[in-house]
């Protein structure tokens, strides 16, 4: 009797630990489910989703191009594809609210920013990089060997038709225009620095792709054509680049240097992108992708054959990103 007590007590026992394994086992599984459950949901949150919709310059094009492709590689799942219409183009879509982010060789117009008021568009203007207008002719010309801004006006008015009106020396040959379109913000500068608002020669060949004029200009020898330095720098072994007088008399070519320091001016110009404020507020991944540029513009910049900043001043950007968030 006394052993079949021991027994069932032993049972007992045995039962009790067992349960009290089983429970502490299966809160043992609890937590660490839970843990995983944490770790996972905290990866699902820093795994951004959505799109970023940008649009406008061909000059700005490259450098976001590149902040896309190197944005894609820690988000992969936020779709950010850069469109090229030029920076009139761009903003004709900012200002309605079709974009998130517009790209631009030029600060905005009066006009484009009443437009972006009216229709209840708040934003903001970052500088990315610096820009040398590169003004390039074809590489077997041999005659020119630097312009000045008014030769440029001259020649792109149509008051010269033929090399040789610019100087008798030149070939008694005509001019061949190629710049870019009418909705790109180098051609806007152009205008107004060099040609003083007055109307381009109409048998220009105008296009907002920077290669169509890489082309044209290569193809002919007596062509001429301007557009940012990232293309030049690109084709520098088919096109010749020319030297510009500055207001100092000096004939400067477009350089990281000369750009950067201000020698080569009046053709030397900052490059934007303006970001919708609600699109920073309202999408993680409209935020997230303008921090990444800010941080990265610079080295991005110079890897496709722009200027950077000083670093302050992208410092200073990410400050003002921060607090429209």
């Amino acid at each position: 009797m006394k052993s079949f007590k021991f027994l069932a007590m032993s049972i007992m026992i045995g039962s009790l630990m067992a349960f009290a394994a089983a429970c502490g086992n299966g809160e043992s599984t609890n937590t660490n489910t839970n843990e995983g459950q944490t770790t996972e949901a905290g990866s699902e949150e820093k795994q951004l989703q959505g799109e970023v919709a940008i649009d406008g310059s061909s000059t700005v094009g490259p450098i976001m191009e590149a902040v896309s492709e190197e944005f894609s590689k820690e988000y992969p799942d936020v779709k950010a594809p850069v469109g090229i219409s030029g920076s009139g183009g761009g903003f004709k879509r900012f200002v309605v609210g079709e974009t998130d982010i517009s790209n631009a060789s030029r600060p905005i117009k009066d006009e484009e920013a009443a437009q972006a008021k009216e229709n209840g568009i708040e934003y903001t203007e970052f500088k990315v990089a610096f820009d040398g207008l590169s003004v390039v002719v074809n590489k077997d010309n041999d005659w020119v060997d630097q312009l000045t801004i008014e030769d440029l006006k001259t020649m792109w008015t149509g008051e010269a038709k033929k090399w040789s009106d610019i100087n008798p020396e030149w070939p008694n040959e005509p001019i061949k225009y190629f710049s870019p379109g009418t909705d790109s913000g180098t051609y806007d500068y152009f205008n107004e620095v060099v040609l003083e608002e007055e109307p381009m020669v109409k048998d220009a060949t105008l296009s907002e792709d920077d290669n169509v004029l890489v082309k044209g200009v290569a193809n002919d020898k007596n062509a001429i054509g301007f557009f940012g330095y990232a293309y030049y720098l690109e084709n520098k072994d088919t096109l010749k680049v020319v030297p510009i007088v500055n207001s100092n008399g000096e004939a400067v070519e477009p350089t990281n240097e000369t750009i950067e320091n201000g020698t080569y001016e009046p053709l030397s110009r900052p490059l934007f992108v303006y970001v919708n404020n609600a699109s920073v507020k309202e999408k993680e991944q409209v935020y997230e992708y303008v921090k990444f540029a800010l941080e990265n513009a610079g080295d991005l910049a110079e890897e496709v054959g722009y200027v950077r900043l000083p670093q302050e001043e992208y410092d200073k950007a990410i400050e003002t990103l921060e607090s429209l968030k």
